[in-house]
């Protein structure tokens, strides 16, 4: 980090800092450009949203929660953080989805949630402070699994219940209080299509932010059990061959996609 602090105010605004625009959790966009420069910008406007600093190697990064929608003065869209994905998705990851994940935290922390007194910056790390309660904020991140279950030369893919997506994926879950990782994919298996798994494997990681994610990819073998459909949460699923698979997710975007890969790679 550097010697400016996490949220930044009008006065600590350079000539060469950078910036990235949301506004409503959507995020500023003009064809390709979504990292913008103080000569394209109002700075009336730029500074009567939070301005919360993602880096500052070099030329700082400075994600700009605006209380305004002023996209069509740039002569811009909002567009979800989801879309960018389709170009460029490591950089991405890692400059849109890093500040969407420091707003998301400033927007959700800036009371205490012990005694509600109004939080500040700490200047010598990235948290926001409780005075009276001596309490730190600090940005959150929810770990995951997401499991890929191969039966021989088999994988098991499910669609969504709650996205309305046309892709088959692997099964996925948070973990909860006091799970491993190795055992939230056994319950999350279980509950999600009623199977039993063994042999569990940790393969790749991937910070998913949407909002906050570390997704943990493990693969799986089949054990025992017959498909049961958690109907709230799958709404399809089923046995596929490997080189005989449904519309899956991108390797270059998402973990699942990875995961399925890997598979592929080492059958």
């Amino acid at each position: 980090m550097s010697n400016r602090p996490n949220i930044l105010q009008p006065s600590d605004i350079r000539i060469d800092d950078r910036y990235i625009i949301f506004f409503e959790g959507s995020v500023v966009v003009r064809g390709a450009k979504y990292v913008w420069e103080l000569g394209d910008l109002d700075p009336a406007e730029l500074v009567l949203g939070a301005l919360v600093l993602v880096e500052d190697e070099g030329e700082a990064l400075i994600a700009v929660d605006a209380q305004n929608d002023f996209s069509k003065d740039l002569n811009a869209d909002l567009v979800s953080v989801r879309s960018l994905l389709r170009n460029n998705p490591e950089v991405v990851l890692q400059t849109v989805g890093k500040a969407n994940q420091l707003v998301e935290w400033y927007q959700q922390h800036q009371y205490c949630g012990k005694c509600g007194e109004k939080t500040i910056p700490r200047s010598t790390e990235r948290a926001l402070e409780c005075i009276p309660c001596d309490r730190h904020y600090f940005p959150r991140i929810n770990p995951c699994v997401i499991v890929l279950v191969r039966r021989n030369e088999e994988v098991l893919l499910a669609k969504s219940a709650r996205l309305n997506s046309d892709f088959f994926s692997c099964l996925a879950g948070f973990i909860e209080v006091g799970e491993t990782p190795e055992q939230t994919v056994e319950r999350e298996v279980y509950e999600e299509v009623g199977l039993y798994v063994k042999n569990v494997r940790y393969i790749f990681s991937q910070s998913w932010p949407f909002p906050s994610q570390l997704m943990l990819g493990f693969i799986a073998e089949y054990r025992t059990g017959e498909l049961v459909l958690q109907a709230d949460e799958i709404a399809e699923a089923a046995w596929y061959e490997l080189g005989k698979l449904p519309n899956t997710p991108s390797s270059a975007v998402s973990v699942a996609g990875r995961l399925i890969e890997y598979a592929n790679q080492n059958r």
